[in-house]
Formats: C-alpha cells, structure tokens, sequence
C-alpha cells in the first residue's frame, strides 16, 4: 500500500493552537489492475492520526481533541505601486 501526500492544511483547536494536518491518499491496486478508489488519511506533521468527523471538522485520535479547519487565504495582490517599487 503507498501514501501519497496530496495536501496540508493548517486547523485550530477550542483553545486557538495551530496543528498543521498532512492529507493523504492511499491506494492499493487489484490484481486485475482496475484499481480502488483511493482512501484518504490524515495525519499532524508530527505523525499524530486524525479522524475526518464531517467537511471541515476533524478530531485527533489519541486525544480525542477537536480541530477546526482554517479556511484558506489567497496571497494578497501586489498594487501597481508596490510592483514599481520592487523592480
């Protein structure tokens, strides 16, 4: 069976700590070759387990503590000005 990391997201716990989660994708080929639907893991940068509970919600499995996913930001658009004044 191979992981692949597909993602990471940052999530927050009730007492406002950052955890950063590493989404994975694992897959085991039939012998046929027509493949499985790929499962999703999760798992903390430091290896802790997490259990997905619904779209955004997330809870770690040793501590039973709940986490919250962070939506994500797009980078801020330079002005013009600042693309002036950085070249």
């Amino acid at each position: 069976m191979a992981a692949v990391l597909v993602g990471q997201f940052h999530a927050r716990d009730a007492e406002g700590r950052v955890y950063s989660v590493h989404e994975y994708q694992e897959s085991t080929p039939s012998p046929d070759g027509s493949g499985k639907e790929p499962v999703t893991t999760f798992k903390l940068a430091i290896g802790d387990r997490v259990n997905q509970l619904e779209d955004g919600k997330f809870m770690l499995v040793q501590s039973q503590i709940e986490l919250t996913r962070e939506p994500e930001t797009p980078p801020a658009a330079q002005t013009a000005a600042e693309t002036l004044i950085a070249s």
